[in-house]
């Protein structure tokens, strides 16, 4: 089980990485003056949306490099990942933080950061072979490779 000093730790430890407080004082993190991962309580449309399976407990939205991870990652571990109908359609996913592990949720920390951060940045983390510890993504063929690969986007 992963606590919010866990989200804490994994993002800060990543380089820009700082901490913010969003105006209804729910805690962010953010790379570049861009969140990637943040407390996302659920909001009453959430709960009408959800039903009866709406998650209790803590909830972190975490950033992903495309709609494609997301997707990856909803259907890897239903029971830790899930999405609202206000995420549709956005790279992002929810996490049950009582529920994962917490080196999955190290990995997922990183995935988001990777998907934010700025280029110069993310090449230099990459370079170090930091990345090769803390994270895995999926290839193409869904399998699991050693080394994260940056997605194109503009910066």
């Amino acid at each position: 089980m992963a606590s919010w000093r866990d989200v804490r730790r994994y993002a800060l430890a990543l380089p820009g990485g700082t901490e913010e407080t969003l105006s209804h004082g729910h805690m962010a993190w953010v790379v570049n003056d861009t969140l990637f991962v943040w407390e996302r309580p659920l909001r009453k449309s959430d709960l009408v949306a959800l039903g009866d399976a709406a998650p209790k407990g803590p909830i972190l939205g975490v950033r992903t490099a495309d709609l494609e991870m997301k997707e990856v990652l909803l259907k890897s571990d239903p029971s830790v990942f899930f999405t609202t109908p206000h995420f549709n359609g956005y790279p992002a996913v929810l996490v049950r933080l009582p529920k994962i592990r917490a080196n999955k949720l190290k990995e997922v920390v990183v995935e988001a950061w990777l998907a934010r951060a700025p280029k110069r940045a993310v090449d230099a983390y990459l370079e170090t072979g930091a990345a090769k510890r803390t994270t895995a993504r999926p290839g193409r063929s869904g399998k699991r490779t050693g080394s994260p690969t940056r997605t194109n986007k503009k910066r």
